[in-house]
């Protein structure tokens, strides 16, 4: 088993109790829910005659099932109108904070927890969604649960779970220009599978990780759950505490200085143990586009589709059936298949660095005829910095839709979907069959300067080359103030 790494420290510091069935109650420090998997779990807390145990530390908003045109209520759909309705009734009938549409802090819930700052190190965090996994880049372990476990929560602020055991992902080098950390990611599940991570939580360290911003920390530990592992982590630094400081609900005055001394005493220690280590070198990457019907179906920009041949024989059956669902043939070119829909947003990917990336991208250039390109800001903050950059013009300019705040065409639980049989180029995360709305549609997973160039081109497109174009960096890109001034 693992010692003296931050998982390990995080799980002593919450144990509640040792559990007859072997599992551990573990203490939730933070509680996160929202419009989609609340409502079963608030009523059978009514049936129970259960209150919320924490209503202080439960925090919700409104993000799945939100249209991202227009947001005026009552909801075109009424079901998502329904249940937007209960999730305001259940919060103002437990005292729990909501921040819903026009509040200026709703959103995407893993991209407003962090821009709060009520994600923090140290923490244990849930919440009824796959991608919770994404505060780990704070240094929190955080978990995605299912409506029951919500309903625990809500109950006693705790949950039953088995300790994991702990594999260090560890990237040495450097992201290449043009090579994000969604193209990072797709590598690491690409290598060990989406089901390589059953078991573990990744802690995903080394120069390269180190060198990420807090934004692209987050997508790294977004999508750890794609490659199995129930979360993933960064241990907290100097660019932790740098994001967190000044934020509304971080720590302030003298109470500063002590969370930022018990925050740092709680990475690995130098001496760590872990059950297990994998290696990756940053600078051998380039920018990656899934191919098939799993994030672990992806490759290089500039590769080709595997042959049946190239891949391990428990591999060859999924990818049959992704050549037929994708109308793929084994050995094309990626590069230059053609697209129908570009997707920019996501709590993977729709964090104003993004918008930033794929913005150096469009700029001066236009969106392909008969392509439908939108951008989709993660929540009210995303979108209003934005626009202050002038970012919204820049994208109407190239032929982009701005669009409001929410989840959007990720998952499709709102009208943002594919129809029949089109090819979306999407910055999210997951590219399952009929994940984008259409039981036919076909999904390639990208970065989001990736769906920028294959907006303008109407194809997969190498985003190196539009940036070779005009010399712009694409890493510095997601970090200056502004592209527009």
């Amino acid at each position: 088993m693992s010692a003296g790494t931050l998982y390990d420290k995080v799980w002593d510091l919450h144990r509640v109790a040792e559990l007859p069935g072997g599992s551990t109650q573990l203490f939730i420090g933070l509680h996160l829910i929202h419009e989609v998997t609340s409502p079963q779990a608030f009523a059978a807390l009514r049936d129970l005659g259960l209150g919320v145990r924490h209503p202080e530390r439960t925090v919700a908003t409104v993000d799945h099932i939100v249209p991202t045109t227009s947001q005026a209520r009552p909801f075109a759909d009424p079901l998502a109108e329904e249940m937007l309705v209960n999730l305001e009734r259940n919060c103002a009938a437990h005292a729990i904070p909501l921040h819903g549409l026009g509040s200026g802090r709703q959103g995407i819930v893993h991209v407003i927890a962090p821009e709060l700052g009520l994600t923090q190190p140290g923490m244990t965090v849930a919440c009824g969604d796959s991608h919770t996994s994404t505060h780990g880049a704070f240094g929190a372990i955080a978990f995605g649960i299912g409506t029951s476990q919500v309903r625990d929560v809500l109950a006693t602020q705790s949950l039953a779970l088995n300790k994991l055991r702990v594999r260090r992902i560890w990237v040495d080098g450097a992201l290449p220009p043009g090579v994000y950390a969604k193209d990072l990611i797709l590598h690491v599940i690409r290598v060990l599978g989406v089901k390589g991570g059953v078991g573990h939580a990744y802690e995903f360290a080394g120069p390269a990780v180190a060198a990420l911003s807090m934004e692209e920390r987050m997508t790294l530990c977004n999508m750890a759950i794609e490659g199995g592992a129930r979360c993933g982590y960064v241990n907290p630094d100097a660019t932790t505490f740098a994001y967190l400081e000044g934020r509304p609900m971080a720590p302030s005055g003298t109470a500063w200085e002590r969370a930022v001394a018990w925050w740092s005493s709680l990475a690995s220690d130098a001496d760590a143990s872990y059950d297990d280590e994998v290696r990756f070198d940053a600078s051998l990457l380039s920018p990656t586009v899934t191919w098939g019907i799993t994030p672990a179906q992806g490759i290089g920009v500039d590769e080709a589709v595997p042959t049946p041949e190239q891949l391990d024989p428990q591999e060859r059956p999924i990818a049959e059936e992704a050549y037929r669902y994708m109308n793929l043939s084994p050995g094309a070119a990626i590069a230059g298949l053609p697209v129908d829909v570009c997707f920019i947003g996501s709590c993977t990917n729709g964090r104003l660095s993004d918008l930033r990336a794929a913005a150096l991208v469009a700029r001066g250039r236009h969106v392909a005829a008969g392509i439908r390109a939108f951008v989709v800001p993660g929540s009210e903050q995303v979108a209003r910095a934005a626009e202050a950059e002038g970012l919204d013009r820049l994208f109407r300019e190239a032929g982009f839709e701005w669009r409001e705040p929410g989840c959007s065409m990720c998952l499709a639980m709102n009208p943002d979907r594919l129809e029949g049989r089109q090819i979306s180029a999407s910055s999210s995360n997951r590219n399952f069959k009929g994940r984008q709305g259409s039981a036919s549609g076909r999904t390639l997973l990208m970065s989001p300067a990736m769906v920028a160039a294959a907006a303008v081109r109407g194809h997969v497109t190498d985003v190196r080359e539009l940036l070779a174009e005009t010399g712009r960096s694409a890493s510095a890109a997601s970090r200056q103030p502004s592209l527009t001034a």
